[in-house]
């Protein structure tokens, strides 16, 4: 069952006649799991991609390797980068990247512990790219991006106007 925070931001889509499409790395398609379980799921949900492995990144969404090298898959520069090529591959109103460490073995450090998460939006022409840092098991730690997804994209949506006044657009 999705959180209340993802039911909402599923509503408040719906209700702006918005669309979302996801590259999903860390999350490994549970932001969309989560997405298919809202009532409006039909009228907002594009799709989602997964593209948990770096060679998955390079090979279907085209992030250049020496990025991932330099940057490490896990990484602000390289979400950015997911997110901007989502959108020629997938049509939506709102493309939404997210990669991080779930749990050891990936590119941590002590200035990117574990529980850190990197999302990057595109709303249109605009660019919105968040880092945070979670607590707990990697089941929380997927669960807490997501609902900071859901709570980032809400936070963007422009103010309804009520349904008499017709859908507000980005």
């Amino acid at each position: 069952m999705p959180s209340q925070i993802v039911n909402e931001c599923s509503k408040a889509l719906a209700e702006r006649g918005l669309s979302v499409a996801f590259a999903e790395s860390a999350t490994a398609g549970r932001l969309a799991a989560e997405f298919s379980l809202c009532e409006e799921s039909g009228k907002v949900l594009k799709g989602g991609l997964v593209c948990y492995d770096a060679l998955l990144k390079q090979t279907i969404l085209h992030v250049p390797a020496d990025m991932i090298k330099r940057f490490t898959p896990e990484s602000a520069e390289v979400t950015q980068e997911l997110a901007q090529r989502l959108q020629t591959f997938m049509p939506a109103d709102i493309h939404l990247a997210v990669t991080g460490l779930t749990c050891p073995g990936g590119s941590e450090t002590e200035e990117k512990p574990v529980g850190t998460i990197f999302l990057h939006i595109y709303f249109k022409e605009k660019s919105i790219a968040i880092r945070e840092v979670f607590e707990g098991e990697a089941e929380e730690i997927v669960l807490q991006a997501i609902d900071r997804a859901a709570q980032a994209i809400l936070a963007e949506l422009p103010v309804h106007a009520g349904k008499a006044d017709g859908a507000a657009s980005l």
